[in-house]
């Protein structure tokens, strides 16, 4: 079974980076831009090639976020 990554170590917001616009940690780069690349039918790894600033563990962590809060019992 994984651990999961908390979220801070997955992306954060920072007025002073982009705005506000919520970044993956460490990085400059957006979490819409994993949605864009998965959108289009890439996958991560196209989006990592891209972005190697961004782990992989992060990008799967994101999306497993995703799930659960999508999927969570009211």
């Amino acid at each position: 079974m994984r651990r999961h990554m908390e979220r801070s170590n997955i992306f954060h917001s920072d007025p002073e980076i982009l705005g506000g616009t919520p970044v993956f940690t460490g990085t400059r780069v957006p979490t819409e831009t994993l949605w864009v690349y998965l959108r289009k039918g890439k996958r991560i790894e196209d989006f990592r090639d891209d972005f190697p600033t961004v782990s992989r563990e992060q990008a799967e962590a994101l999306l497993e976020l995703a799930k659960r809060e999508l999927t969570a019992a009211p």
